[in-house]
């Protein structure tokens, strides 16, 4: 009987290390949740707060331009090597209109082949991390950096003619992230 005990009375110590290691990962999981779930820097902001607000967060903007009506937008870049673009959109008077994160396909996807120009997209985008251009195209392209649906790392592409008028536009994945495992050999 006392060799029974002795395996008995073991057990919860034997358990303990698993439920230690159980429990940090648990804690871990959640901590990685948590931070997930922290606002993003374009986040936060009430429209008609005065600029100053926006400018003490988020820092002197690094690209502004000039609206119509006497607005502007401040824009704080991460590229080159970066997905993101806030923008914000500051009235008249400086107060903000709007703040948002303008380097994704909602935004993207507004701009008119044949109407926008490359003052339209530099307005709406900042500047681009990329420019190259095509002469048998005769087609300037301004690449853009950014993050789809969270998970995809894409470039988007907008070609201009010799006038600076946008013709089309285009998305690729971003060769930045891609990795040589990815090749496969059919």
């Amino acid at each position: 009987m006392t060799s029974r005990r002795s395996t008995i009375n073991s057990a919860p110590r034997r358990l303990a290390p698993r439920l230690a290691h159980s429990t940090r990962i648990a804690l871990a999981c959640t901590a990685a949740l948590a931070l997930g779930a922290c606002a993003q820097p374009w986040q936060g902001f009430q429209a008609g707060e005065p600029e100053s607000v926006v400018i003490a967060r988020l820092g002197p903007p690094r690209e502004a331009y000039d609206l119509p009506g006497g607005s502007k937008r401040l824009m704080w870049p991460t590229q080159p090597m970066g997905e993101v673009t806030t923008a914000a959109d500051i009235d008249a008077t400086g107060k903000v209109i709007s703040v948002r994160q303008v380097l994704q396909p909602s935004e993207f996807y507004r701009a008119e082949p044949g109407k926008w120009t490359k003052n339209d997209v530099l307005v709406n985008f900042g500047r681009p991390e990329e420019t190259a251009y095509f002469p048998l195209m005769k087609r300037e392209v301004w690449s853009y950096r950014y993050l789809e649906d969270n998970v995809w790392y894409q470039l988007f592409h907008f070609y201009f003619d010799d006038a600076g008028v946008l013709r089309s536009t285009q998305k690729s994945p971003d060769p930045l992230h891609e990795h040589e495992d990815n090749d496969h050999q059919f």
